[in-house]
């Protein structure tokens, strides 16, 4: 063997000898999560329009009056804009603070399509996974970021619910179906476990263990935080949802709400994507016996698909920013 075929062999990268190049699984993944990502919208536009077509979305919104279609625009935009402090506030709490444009660019691509998708603490907990552990949050600051949101999410509608139930037990009682008495002393229990949530933040500092998990309450001023914040943002929906009823039939904002916070419970508890077949109980139940196609179009219009397809573009620019980014290093 001559001492050219044996460096030649030493070195397999010079010119004329044939390599086995190894398969870049991280970008044949990545490919197939965008494939996925694809068909998953694509499904997800499939059965929004499967529900309603696109002659009625456009009738829908043309035959709302403008200034009722604005305000549910404000009020859905003023909802996205609570929800985006959830997770402001949640990576505080899981001791990696961030800036607020980033903590809002992640809460809005998550939320927009977990609210469609269905199984919000999943679908839009994936979506945050991927955004926080680019810009450096360990699995765990993620698990508790996700936690953190969804504590959010069920002390607001507690708050909501507790305040409704005792303002208005006669709603509340006709729609749940239970006494008046009874319906108070459920708006008590709820506005007693917010305040239970608050006292343990206050004085429980030490973390909580339970076998192999550990949990910490939030500081005092991110619990409080978490009260209020929750609490508008489901207010804001109910505000959303009363302007595309009241663009078709009158009816006031308090009755909105309290069916609204009901449903919305039972909505969070079945996991129903968008809350399909819940918000219709809500109109029926607050104009018996009237057709309202029209105003459900304009809700889910303004709350569900628009953001939803903001979302999408949202991620569409944000992989191919991040796999730019990657090429180049």
């Amino acid at each position: 063997m001559s001492a050219a075929s044996d460096v030649r062999d030493a070195n397999p990268k010079i010119k004329g000898v044939e390599t086995t190049k190894k398969p870049n699984w991280r970008r044949i993944l990545g490919g197939a999560l965008a494939v996925a990502g694809v068909a998953l919208a694509a499904f997800l536009l499939h059965r929004i329009f499967r529900e309603y077509s696109w002659q009625e979305f456009q009738s829908a919104l043309a035959s709302a009056p403008k200034m009722r279609l604005a305000a549910a625009f404000g009020f859905a935009a003023a909802s996205y804009l609570c929800l985006t402090l959830f997770d402001w506030m949640a990576t505080r709490y899981a001791g990696f603070p961030m800036p607020w444009r980033r903590a809002a660019h992640a809460s809005f691509t998550a939320l927009s399509l977990g609210h469609n998708i269905g199984f919000a603490a999943l679908s839009s907990g994936a979506v945050r996974y991927r955004f926080y552990t680019r810009w450096g949050m360990s699995r765990e600051g993620v698990a508790k970021v996700i936690l953190f949101c969804g504590a959010t999410v069920a002390l607001g509608l507690l708050t909501l619910i507790g305040f409704t139930f005792l303002v208005r037990a006669a709603d509340a009682a006709t729609i749940t179906g239970l006494s008046e008495g009874a319906a108070m002393a459920c708006g008590a229990t709820a506005l007693a476990l917010c305040a239970a949530w608050l006292l343990c933040a206050a004085f429980i500092r030490r973390p909580l263990h339970i076998r192999r998990w550990s949990f910490t309450f939030p500081p005092l001023r991110l619990a409080l935080g978490q009260i209020v914040v929750g609490s508008v943002n489901f207010a804001f929906v109910a505000a959303c949802l009363h302007q595309a009823i009241r663009a078709f039939a009158e009816v006031s904002y308090p009755s909105v709400a309290t069916a609204y916070v009901l449903a919305n419970g039972a909505s969070l508890v079945s996991h129903v994507p968008g809350g399909l077949g819940i918000i219709e109980s809500v109109i029926v139940y607050l104009v018996p016996g009237a057709s309202l196609i029209a105003a459900l179009i304009v809700f889910r219009a303004t709350y569900f698909f628009i953001p939803f397809v903001f979302g999408l573009f949202t991620v569409a620019i944000t992989e191919l920013f991040w796999r730019t980014r990657r090429a180049k290093t």
